[in-house]
């Protein structure tokens, strides 16, 4: 059965690079919902400004909201496919992004004024599913924008990854942008910070050897899973989408 699995994995990804994945989602929504535990009843800042309040509510856009997580889970498929080095600096810079996002979400809580829904409509109901389902806070930094700028950037540049492909996730990261900001789930700032922390957190992966303990670790647990032997790139053909 182990092997099963484990040949059924190699068809995606290095059996290695399926652990970081999986550990990516497990720990961001560990940090989110604990943030949520932890600092759910504390003073909240508002940091909505004029600009924010001359975007209009656009329930249509929720279908980019929602839709984005298949975005994620493509994308990040494919930067776990990359070369060894590229994807685990890649994937520690994701780590590390969500322990400064947590470490604001406690430090710094916020929240926003939602609108009042009105009216009927497949668009509307949904706008009220999701603010039931998805309380008012942990908003700055947003995690929607900043997963969703990882996706683009982690494939930028990439040789394996066509142009065109590189330039689409750009379009639909910035559309997530803009879907934040017209389902009145973020503002601006939201928005700039998940940026600035995507591109800073991946900086310091790719120029710095920290990155090097994070791949020892995650092939040991391969090893130890899956009696890889240490499974390395090297033993591997280049890898395409």
């Amino acid at each position: 059965m182990r092997k099963w699995i484990q040949g059924f994995i190699e068809k995606i990804m290095p059996v290695d690079r399926f652990f970081i994945v999986i550990f990516a989602f497990v720990f961001n929504s560990l940090l989110y919902c604990g943030a949520r535990m932890i600092a759910g009843d504390w003073n909240h800042y508002i940091l909505t400004s004029r600009l924010d309040e001359k975007i209009p509510l656009i329930p249509e856009s929720l279908f980019i909201y929602f839709g984005c997580y298949i975005f994620w889970v493509i994308n990040y498929i494919i930067i776990a496919k990359q070369d060894e080095e590229r994807a685990y600096q890649f994937f520690f810079a994701d780590m590390i992004s969500r322990i400064i996002c947590f470490t604001i979400f406690i430090l710094f809580p916020t929240t926003n004024i939602r609108p009042d829904i009105v009216g009927g409509g497949v668009w509307n109901e949904g706008m009220r599913f999701l603010y039931r389902i998805d309380a008012a806070d942990n908003l700055f930094p947003s995690i929607h924008c900043l997963v969703s700028w990882f996706c683009y950037i982690g494939i930028r540049g990439a040789k394996s990854v066509p142009k065109w492909y590189q330039w689409t996730s750009c379009l639909i990261a910035v559309s997530v942008f803009v879907s934040t900001l017209t389902t009145k789930q973020h503002v601006i700032i939201d928005v700039i910070a998940g940026v600035i922390i995507a591109e800073g957190t991946l900086w310091f992966a790719r120029h710095t050897q920290f990155y090097k303990g994070y791949i020892r670790f995650w092939k040991r647990i391969a090893d130890r899973t899956f009696k890889t032997g240490g499974t390395t790139d090297e033993k591997r053909k280049e890898e395409y989408i």
